[in-house]
């Protein structure tokens, strides 16, 4: 059997289903992990990856699923759906790659803006630094934060910023996740060409004058 045969296409396309598959169970462990361990103390940012880790599962299994059946009505809907999930990934991950450090500070800033006290204690607790930025735009917001802060570091001496210490490793963590994100996003191409052209081929040992 060569390759570009029915076989070969259905083992690939199985194939790369199971990856999805792993990649969505290793997203929602983790999720799961942060949050028990209280690495990440957000419920949204929690409940973002588990539903992407959700969503990711459940496409793949849809996949895997049209696959070893040949289903043709399921295969369709796996293509345009991942095909709608790369366009997605694709605008992220290049955004991810494209943002510069004053994109960050904004970004950062909506984003702590955005966070409870509760919230925004636990950051300070777990970074052991008190304050996002100390700058003119957010300078009553840093001083009140500091007031609330109780990190270990404000009883034992001089206290980081948390915006400085979150933005050391920003453009590095920017970057690996908008070139991991843009490398699956080509795989997800890769599984809409073989479905379409597994859905396309013949099954060998079907009855030839059922299939058209």
């Amino acid at each position: 059997m060569v390759c570009g045969g029915f076989t070969c296409s259905k083992n690939a396309l199985c194939s790369l289903n199971v990856v999805y598959m792993l990649v969505g169970l290793l997203l929602i462990g983790v999720a799961a992990w942060g949050k028990g361990f209280g690495i990440v103390s957000s419920i949204h940012i929690i409940g973002g990856v588990i539903a992407v880790g959700v969503f990711l599962l459940l496409i793949s299994i849809v996949g895997l699923i049209g696959a070893l059946n040949h289903h043709q009505v399921m295969l369709f809907f796996y293509m345009v759906i991942l095909f709608l999930v790369f366009l997605f990934q694709f605008g992220v991950s290049c955004s991810c790659l494209a943002i510069n450090k004053g994109q960050q500070v904004k970004l950062l800033s909506a984003t702590w803006a955005l966070m409870s006290n509760d919230t925004r204690l636990g950051v300070e607790n777990k970074l052991n630094c008190c304050g996002l930025l100390n700058n003119n735009q957010s300078k009553e917001q840093f001083n009140e934060d500091v007031k609330l802060c109780n990190a270990p570091c404000k009883h034992g001496g001089e206290c980081f910023n948390c915006g400085d210490l979150m933005l050391q490793h920003a453009a590095e963590a920017l970057k690996i996740l908008g070139a991991v994100g843009l490398f699956f996003s080509f795989t997800e191409i890769l599984g809409v060409w073989l479905a379409a052209r597994y859905r396309n081929q013949k099954d060998p040992r079907a009855n030839p004058s059922a299939f058209l």
